[in-house]
This record gives structure tokens, sequence and C-alpha cells, in this order.
């Protein structure tokens, strides 16, 4: 696969857990490629292996054996300083739990990476998330005084503010209700289409699958379908094979 049309690069991927007669194999060699501007949605039954994809192409686990390019960078060859230096100033993350530090305000949680890579975002692109994901009268709060979903829109905001070479997303609507979910989806989605971020979200959910360009479906850690343009019927009956 030619490196310079993929931001994100899995190759032969192997991760082990253990060792022995109690060993776990959870990856058993899985290859993808992320285009930029891509938003793609990784699913698959309990214990297909869908997070640990996530994590070891996010450099959050290390890998047993394979590669995984950054921006044409290996990083399983990183020593520990060069991968966290990466990951800080070159990717973005959203989980499931927001983790918001409670003592900050909204503003001051949004800019923290930009101020721990010592790279001040342009007011412009801070106006830009803050507008497009609702947070101006929201700025000033700290985390309990907002709800879940706007929460949530604040990690988001945080981690594109030093636009990212990848967004990386873990069941990013896990703990929202219905509304805050969509709304959250939604700006993925508008994020993907009107700046050509790329976007790799692990979900359980088809309806939040159906916002992605294409779901990668995991069983028994390997690809064993894709499925582009994803409806939620499609989505759903994908599973359905899956886990019967």
């Amino acid at each position: 696969m030619p490196g310079g049309e993929f931001v994100a690069v899995a190759h032969n991927l192997v991760k082990s857990y253990g060792s022995g007669d109690g060993a776990v194999t959870a990856l058993r060699g899985v290859s993808a490629a992320f285009a930029r501007g891509q938003f793609t949605a990784i699913m698959g039954p309990s214990g297909s292996g869908k997070s640990t994809f996530l994590h070891c192409l996010a450099g959050l686990d290390g890998v047993t054996s394979g590669e995984v390019l950054i921006g044409g960078v290996d990083i399983t060859g990183l020593s520990r300083t060069r991968l966290t230096k990466l990951r800080r100033d070159r990717l973005g993350f959203v989980f499931q739990s927001f983790n918001l530090l409670p003592m900050l305000t909204a503003e001051e949680n949004i800019r923290l990476t930009g101020r721990l890579a010592a790279r001040r975002a342009d007011r412009e692109w801070f106006d830009t998330i803050v507008n497009a994901l609702g947070l101006r009268d929201r700025l000033g709060h700290r985390p309990a005084e907002m709800s879940g979903g706007q929460q949530q829109r604040v990690a988001v905001a945080r981690a594109l503010l030093t636009r990212p070479e990848v967004l990386f997303a873990d069941e990013p609507t896990g703990n929202l209700d219905s509304r805050s979910g969509t709304e959250v989806l939604g700006f993925l989605r508008s994020a993907v289409d009107a700046y050509r971020q790329t976007v790799i979200m692990v979900t359980h959910d088809p309806r939040a699958a159906s916002y992605a360009d294409r779901v990668l479906f995991l069983a028994d850690g390997r690809i064993v379908d894709e499925l582009l343009s994803p409806s939620i019927d499609a989505v759903h009956a994908r599973m359905r094979r899956l886990e019967g």
C-alpha cells in the first residue's frame, strides 16, 4: 500500500497476552489502512479484539509483532519518550469516560493538550471548534456543572484543538443519552467532511456506526468483513451474522 495515501496503516498486527498454556491472542495478523478525511468504525462481538486493535493503532498498547505506521512513522519501534511525544503532538483521543480535569473550566480542559505540547492553537480554530460544538456559553463551567453530552463535546474539542492526524474514539457515545450521542456523532461526521479529519472509532452501536464511511468487522482477532456507506439495518444484519 503506498504510504503517502494513508495517515494510519496496520501491517499484520499480532497481539498476545501472557505466555505458555495461559497465553491469549487478541489480534491474529490484522492489516488495514485509513485514508485522510475518512471516518472508519470498528465493530465486532465481545472479545473480538476491536478495542485492542484501536489501542495498538493509537500506540496505547504495544504489539507482539507487526507494524503500525502513523504518517509514515513506524510507532512500534519508538522509544517510550518518542511515542509519548507523537501521541501528544499528532493524535487525538476521545474515550467513553470523558477524562476531564474536574478543577479546570471547559476552556482550560480544551486548551490542556496544546499547553502540554507547548503549542498555541490559533484563536480562529479554537472559535470554530467551540462554536460548532455549541460550547460558547459553557467555557467558564467546570465538568460538574455540565451534562454528560456537554462534557463529551469538551473532550472532542480538546482532541481536535491540535489538528491531529488521526482522532481515535473508543465508544465515545457509550455514556451518553441518545440526543447527546447524536450531537457528538454529528460533529465527528462534520469534522471529517469539512476539515478532512481522519476518525477511527470503536463502537457496539449500529446507529453510531452508520455515521462512518465504512465499518470494519472483527471476530476472533481478525478482520472478517467490511461495509461501505453503512446503514443501520445493514450494520445490524452483519452483526447478527457474526454473533449468531
